[in-house]
C-alpha cells in the first residue's frame, strides 16, 4: 500500500476515533500475554466462497506494494491458485499507477487486475474505459460483507467497478516503548502535549520523530491529520474537492501548526536533510532498532507500519506501541485510505479473483501476517495476530458508513499522487523550509487549480 497503500485509507471522526483510542491505549506489554485461543499465523484458510475451476488460465495482478506487503499478498494469490488451478503473477507497479497502467495498456499488455491506491485512480480507469464492472458473484460478496460506504467508494456513477480489499487507519503514531520510558514521556493526546513530549525526548538524546520525507505521500498524511482536526470535516471535504482554495486561512493555520514540529531540526531524525532522504520503510525500522538509542522515538503512519516493524526484532504490543494521532482542534482526527481491486480484462479469471478478494477467505490470510486491516465485516477478529491489530480492525468495522477518505487519494493523480510533483513535491519543499507558509500555499493552489481544472 502506498499510504496507505494501503501500502498507501477520513474515518470515523467520532465512532472510530473513540473506539480506536480505547483499543489502542489498552494495548500494552501485557495485552498479548493473556490466556486466549491461538490467533493469527497458522490457521488453515477457510472456504466460505465457491470459486470456478480455471485450469491453465494465467492472470497478472498489478499493485504498488513492495517488500513484506507484496510477500504477504502473494500468499493470498497462492491460495487462489490452489483453489482454481489458475496461475497468477504479481506485477510490481510504480506511482503514479495510472501512468504505469496506461503504458501497459498502450502496449497491449494490461494486467488482468490492478489494486489502485487512490479513488482518483479508479475514476481515471473508468473514464479511460479500462475498468470492467464487477460481476454478479463479486457483487454478492460485497453485499454480504461490506458496508454501503465502502461499496460506494468502489463505484463510479452508480456502477460498481471496484472491491476495497485493504483499508488503513492512517492516524496512528507508533512509538519505541524503551525510548519513552527512558525519557519519562507518556503518549500525548493533544498537539500541544505532542510538542512538549518531542522536546523532552529530543533533550534526552533521542530525536522525537522519524519522518519519511523522501516519500511525499507521508507528508500529505501529516497535513491531512492536522487539517481535519483543526479545520473540521466540512472544510476538509471542501478542500478535498478544491471547492476551497489552498490559499485559505485554514490551510495557513494547519501548515503553521505542522511547522511547529517540522521546524525543529532537533525533533527530526537526521534533521530536515535526513528526513528528506528517508524512505517510508526505513523511517519505521530505524525507530525500532538501535537498542536504547534508536534513530527516533516515534514514527507516524497507518496500521501497515506493523509490516515494517516485523522486519526488526521489536515486538508489536511490547517494544512497539501506538497511540491515536493527537487532537489539534476539538477532536482527534482519523484519516483512512484503501486499495481497490479493479478488473482490467473481461475475463472469467479476473472476475473470480475479484470475488475471492471480496471474501473473508482472502482477507483472513493476509490479516494473519500483520500490518493489514480489512473493511470486510465478515473477517474473524481472531485472524489478526495481536490486540493492537484487532483493536484497529474492530474500530474500522464499528465505524460503519461514517467515514471520510484520504484527501490526496481523492485528488487527481497529477496533484495528489505523483512523486516529484504537485502536493507531494510542495510538501517536501515545506519540510525543507517550514517557515515558507505563504509560498507553500501559493504553489499548492497553483498545482491544484491546474490538476482539478478550476
Amino acid at each position: 500500500m502506498r499510504k496507505h497503500g494501503t501500502g498507501r485509507t477520513t474515518l470515523t471522526w467520532t465512532a472510530l476515533a473513540a473506539a480506536g483510542a480505547l483499543a489502542l491505549c489498552a494495548c500494552g506489554g501485557d495485552a498479548d500475554k493473556k490466556a486466549e485461543p491461538p490467533q493469527g499465523g497458522s490457521a488453515e484458510p477457510k472456504q466460505s466462497v465457491q470459486l470456478p475451476k480455471l485450469p491453465g488460465e494465467k492472470l497478472q495482478v498489478a499493485a504498488v506494494w513492495t517488500g513484506p506487503e507484496q510477500e504477504n499478498f502473494t500468499k493470498v494469490l497462492k491460495e487462489f491458485e490452489k483453489r482454481t488451478g489458475a496461475t497468477v503473477t504479481f506485477v510490481p507497479a510504480q506511482d503514479p499507477i495510472v501512468t504505469f497502467l496506461g503504458s501497459k495498456i498502450a502496449g497491449g499488455a494490461p494486467p488482468d487486475v490492478a489494486l489502485l491506491p487512490q479513488v482518483g485512480a479508479l475514476v481515471s480507469a473508468v473514464q479511460n474505459k479500462w475498468a470492467q464492472p464487477v460481476g454478479e458473484e463479486a457483487r454478492a460478496q460485497l453485499d454480504a460483507n461490506y458496508s454501503a460506504g465502502w461499496k460506494k467508494l468502489g463505484a463510479v456513477d452508480g456502477t460498481q467497478y471496484g472491491v476495497y480489499y485493504k483499508a488503513a487507519n492512517k492516524s496512528l503514531i507508533w512509538y519505541n516503548a524503551k525510548a519513552f520510558e527512558a525519557a519519562g514521556v507518556k503518549p500525548p493526546t493533544t498537539w500541544k502535549e505532542l510538542i512538549t513530549a518531542a522536546d523532552t525526548l529530543s533533550a534526552s538524546g533521542t530525536p522525537a520523530v522519524s519522518v519519511a520525507g523522501a516519500d511525499g505521500w507521508t507528508l500529505t498524511d501529516w497535513f491531512e491529520n492536522v487539517y481535519l482536526s483543526q479545520a473540521g470535516p466540512e472544510k476538509y471535504d471542501q478542500l478535498a474537492k478544491h471547492q476551497l482554495k489552498w490559499t485559505d486561512d485554514s490551510v495557513k493555520q494547519a501548515l503553521t501548526t505542522l511547522g511547529e514540529l517540522f521546524g525543529r531540526k532537533d525533533f527530526l531524525a537526521g534533521g530536515p536533510s535526513g528526513a528528506l532522504s528517508t524512505e517510508f520503510p526505513k523511517s519505521v525500522t530505524q525507530t525500532f532498532t538501535g537498542g536504547d538509542r534508536p534513530a527516533a522515538a516515534m514514527v507516524f503512519e497507518g496500521d501497515f507500519v506493523a509490516v515494517n516493524i516485523a522486519q526488526t526484532d521489536a515486538k508489536v504490543g511490547e517494544d512497539a506501541l501506538v497511540f491515536p494521532f493527537p487532537a489539534v482542534g476539538q477532536k482527534a482526527p482519523v484519516v483512512s485510505g484503501g486499495d481497490v481491486a479493479v478488473a482490467l480484462k473481461p475475463s472469467k479469471g479476473a472476475q473470480a479473483l475479484l470475488t475471492f478478494l471480496a471474501s473473508a477467505d482472502a482477507a483472513e490470510i493476509q490479516a494473519r501476517e500483520g500490518g493489514f486491516v480489512s473493511p470486510n465485516k465478515a473477517v474473524d477478529p481472531a485472524a489478526y495476530p495481536n490486540d493492537i491489530q484487532r483493536g484497529i480492525a474492530k474500530a474500522l468495522i464499528a465505524a460503519g458508513d461514517d467515514f471520510r477518505f484520504d484527501m490526496s487519494d481523492q485528488a487527481p493523480a497529477a496533484f495528489g499522487g505523483t512523486p516529484g510533483a504537485g502536493e507531494w513535491k510542495t510538501l517536501q519543499d515545506f519540510l525543507a523550509n517550514p517557515s515558507d507558509v505563504a509560498g507553500t500555499q501559493a504553489r499548492l493552489e497553483a498545482d491544484a487549480a491546474k490538476a482539478y481544472g478550476n
